[in-house]
C-alpha cells in the first residue's frame, strides 16, 4: 500500500498539493499495485495449471499402476485380515478417485478440440 503523504504538504517545485490531487495519486497507485499482483499471480497458475497437466495416456498408466496396489492390498486385508493393508487399499482408492477425475477433465478437453 502506497504510504500517504499529509495532505498540503509543501512539494519543492509545484507549491502545495490539493487533496484531491493527492487521493487521486494515491488510487492510481494502489490500482497499479493490484493490477500487478493479480497479473503475476494469473501468469503463476497458468505455468502451474500448464505442468501439471497429464496426457490422458499418462492418467490411464498411472489409475492402472494405482489400481494394482489396490488390488493388493484389498486382496491381503480379505484373505488374511491385515489391517494395515486395509488402510493402504483405502489410501490408494481415493488416489484412483482422484486420478479418475483428472481423467474425466482430461477426455472433455480432448473432445472440445
Amino acid at each position: 500500500m502506497v504510504k500517504r503523504k499529509n495532505l498540503g504538504e509543501k512539494d519543492s517545485k509545484k507549491g502545495y498539493k490539493s487533496k484531491k490531487r493527492c487521493i487521486l495519486f494515491e488510487k492510481k497507485c494502489e490500482n497499479y499495485v493490484f493490477f500487478h499482483f493479480l497479473s503475476i499471480f494469473v501468469k503463476r497458475n497458468l505455468f502451474i495449471n500448464h505442468l501439471k497437466r497429464t496426457t490422458m495416456k499418462e492418467l490411464v498408466e498411472q489409475i492402472a499402476a494405482v489400481y494394482e496396489a489396490f488390488q493388493k492390498d484389498a486382496q491381503a486385508q480379505i484373505e488374511n485380515g491385515n489391517k494395515a493393508a486395509g488402510t493402504r487399499a483405502r489410501k490408494a482408492s481415493l488416489e484412483i478417485e482422484k486420478k479418475m477425475k483428472e481423467f474425466r477433465k482430461a477426455s472433455l478437453e480432448a473432445a472440445k478440440k
